[in-house]
């Protein structure tokens, strides 16, 4: 049942400023295009699509799904139509819903974004038989490159570069397991109507593929409602470089240059970049004309992207073709001055492309983090969810763009991915993009659910990153016992320490100055202390600190060594600038508790330091520390999730990495295995089940 909402919008400018332009893309008031578009689809990329809607004139219809009924999107809208409950397949993948929504808002286009809808052929059909414009390419483009076997017959036709591999459908896992072998391991099983990482698995072995032949299954019916897969022979250590199209409904396609994304997690980006630091000149026309050949091939008429892997040797293998508006797209419009969105309308429109190849520049470079609602200790980025407490974007910085769909108060739920944001720096070099990328990570105020900021912030610091020495198997081979946060140097140490030493004092002072003008009918009279003796843990060691301050300034001492922190001390501000020995910081004192304990986000990563006075410190040594539990007998779920299969019962016995169960995170199958071998006691949960990060699955004796 569809309930029907006109907006007149209201809302903070702070809040819903999600996309903060750094294009030169103008706006010509006299070319007309539609009356009202309706954004089949959420979050940050509906409201990106609403901004530049806005800009031309156009009126924008939001839908939504019950649980979003208060998101950003549908605030910034000038109507919104709810299409059904919160699980996908009943609300943004719901087609009849979708389509009463354009018939009652009377809309007369439709931008899918990326993901849902946006690549589904059968949807573009069902738009063309109302009448109603598709922004994106034609229904033919969409299924010859929406299918990964048909896209890659086609690219060799076009003389486009390709990866060995099995051109049909693979039936079963005894097959997989055949056309691996004979293709030779590795090999990459994906999904044929995926993308995004979904369905992707890589093999290395037989009983891998039989693994990756299932998961991959699930994950492309769970994600696309097409179980069917192909493979092909993994590229080891490749880069992922991809080229921007943008092509028109009169022959006309260009290049947009590349983006380097080839940090990933999963299969799934995590930092890009535009240009790429890899590529020389005549390796990104080979790509770009390779790239166009493909557009033309199918007579492409939108903003697509061509994805490549590329190898040491800068050899180019044609990957998949995106029918569709990226993520990253944002970086490619900071280097070229171009608003893709705009481009897809106008050209959706039957308009001609207003640029030659020739005019298409790289004016500087743009750094794109995602921001993630995960637990980046846990695989890279497990997801994460909760509500946002307080949420604050950078965007005060020089160069910063930020596409969001969040504002304070928002949920990150189960149902939909846990991608908090799009972060943007854009310099006019490399080296000056990342060092605003670094103070914008610094500077972004997240609290209510774990984040990705530190691991972020570790990968665009890392000195392989900085000398462009990076492959898909990055952060593996970077952290190969996995993530654990930023490794601090000694003089790194001894800032934290005196930061976090004179935070605990300043917090005393302002405790003090409280008191003082408090009326009580018995006067407080506290002692001035000249030097405040502290005891500090921070990683198991205890550091000996005295401090002492004069105005904003505090001069301490950490085991012998002097540093001077200088701030403001705005004890109310999510964030506090500090300047240790004139160096700055910008730093966050995420919580503080009455028994010492401290959390500080220093150099994106949250430290966990103990202070207490002198005093303090040597009664604590009297005080009986809590028993860790003990986990070797028990499986929690390490993420929130649903439970889609449970292997096994009670009295079964198990050995040590077999699989107890699998559990479905933001469209991601995840094996749960037992830590060690016994017998099962207790199954606590069973398929179709919604767990939390930490509950109880199942229990050995």
């Amino acid at each position: 049942m569809l309930t029907f909402t006109l907006h007149v919008p209201h809302y903070s400018r702070q809040h819903l400023m999600v996309s903060r332009s750094l294009c030169s893309a103008g706006y010509d008031s006299n070319e007309k295009t539609f009356d009202k578009i309706l954004i089949a689809n959420r979050g940050e990329i509906a409201c990106r699509v609403i901004k530049t809607c806005k800009k031309m004139g156009i009126k924008t219809v939001a839908i939504h799904s019950d649980v979003d009924a208060s998101s950003v999107h549908v605030k910034m809208a000038d109507e919104a139509v709810c299409v059904g409950p919160a699980p996908t397949s009943k609300s943004y993948l719901n087609m009849d819903a979708i389509m009463e929504a354009i018939k009652k808002t009377r809309a007369q286009a439709v931008h899918p974004g990326y993901g849902f809808l946006s690549e589904n052929k059968e949807f573009a059909k069902c738009l063309a038989a109302e009448d109603v414009i598709f922004i994106g390419p034609d229904t033919h483009a969409i299924q010859a490159m929406g299918d990964k076997i048909e896209s890659k017959l086609l690219a060799k036709k076009a003389k486009v570069n390709t990866i060995p591999g099995f051109d049909g459908v693979v039936k079963d896992a005894d097959e997989a397991v055949r056309i691996a072998r004979e293709i030779g391991y590795p090999v990459m099983i994906k999904a044929s109507a995926g993308g995004g990482g979904k369905g992707m698995r890589i093999a290395w072995d037989d009983e891998e593929t039989r693994d990756g032949f299932r998961f991959s299954s699930q994950e492309a019916a769970s994600s696309f409602g097409d179980d069917r897969l192909l493979i092909e022979k993994f590229i080891d250590n490749p880069r992922h470089i991809e080229i921007q199209v943008l092509g028109d409904k009169h022959g006309n396609a260009l290049w947009l240059n590349e983006r380097e994304c080839s940090i990933q997690r999963r299969n799934q980006k995590v930092v890009e970049e535009a240009p790429s630091i890899f590529l020389d000149s005549e390796t990104r026309r080979a790509m770009g004309e390779q790239a166009v050949a493909l557009a033309k091939a199918v007579k492409y008429s939108s903003a697509g992207t061509v994805e490549f892997l590329v190898d040491s040797k800068k050899n180019f293998y044609f990957l998949e073709m995106n029918t569709r508006l990226q993520v990253e797209h944002p970086v490619t419009e900071c280097i070229t001055g171009l608003d893709l969105v705009q481009e897809m309308i106008r050209v959706a429109k039957g308009y001609p492309l207003r640029h030659k190849q020739a005019d298409i520049p790289i004016n500087g470079w743009a750094v794109e983090c995602r921001v993630y609602a995960e637990d980046p200790y846990k695989s890279f980025g497990l997801p994460s969810v909760g509500r946002l407490s307080q949420y604050q974007e950078p965007i005060h910085l020089p160069g910063v763009r930020v596409d969001s769909g969040i504002q304070p108060g928002s949920d990150i739920s189960i149902y939909y991915d846990p991608m908090i944001s799009k972060l943007i720096t854009y310099g006019s070099d490399r080296t000056e993009a990342l060092k605003r990328m670094e103070d914008a990570l610094d500077n972004y105020v997240i609290r209510g659910v774990t984040h990705n900021i530190a691991l972020l912030r570790e990968v665009i610091i890392n000195s392989r990153f900085i000398e462009g020495d990076i492959n898909t198997k990055f952060l593996s081979d970077v952290y190969p016992d996995g993530f654990k946060g930023h490794k601090l140097t000694e003089n790194e140490r001894n800032q934290l320490l005196a930061i976090a030493s004179s935070l605990f004092v300043a917090f005393q002072l302002r405790a003090q100055h409280f008191q003082e003008h408090e009326n009580s009918r018995v006067p407080i009279i506290q002692p001035q202390v000249a030097n405040w003796q502290l005891s500090v843990k921070l990683h198991d060691e205890v550091h000996t600190v005295v401090a002492s301050n004069s105005g904003p300034t505090f001069s301490v001492e950490v085991d012998g060594s002097k540093l001077n922190v200088t701030s403001t001390w705005n004890l109310a501000s999510p964030l506090l600038s500090v300047s240790v020995d004139g160096t700055p910081r910008t730093v966050q004192c995420l919580s503080r508790e009455a028994g010492g304990n401290m959390s500080i986000q220093f150099l994106g990563t949250v430290y966990k330091v103990h202070i207490l006075t002198k005093l303090a410190a040597e009664l604590n040594k009297f005080m009986l520390e809590k028993a860790a539990e003990d986990t070797s007998s028990i499986l929690r779920s390490p993420m929130p999730g649903v439970v889609v299969t449970v292997s096994v019962k009670p009295g079964d016995m198990v050995a040590e990495g077999q699989e107890i169960c699998v559990i479905e995170a933001m469209k991601m199958q995840n094996s749960m295995t037992a830590g060690k071998t016994g017998k099962v006691k207790s199954v606590r949960c069973k398929a179709g089940d919604t767990v939390g990060e930490g509950d109880l699955l199942v229990e050995l004796e």
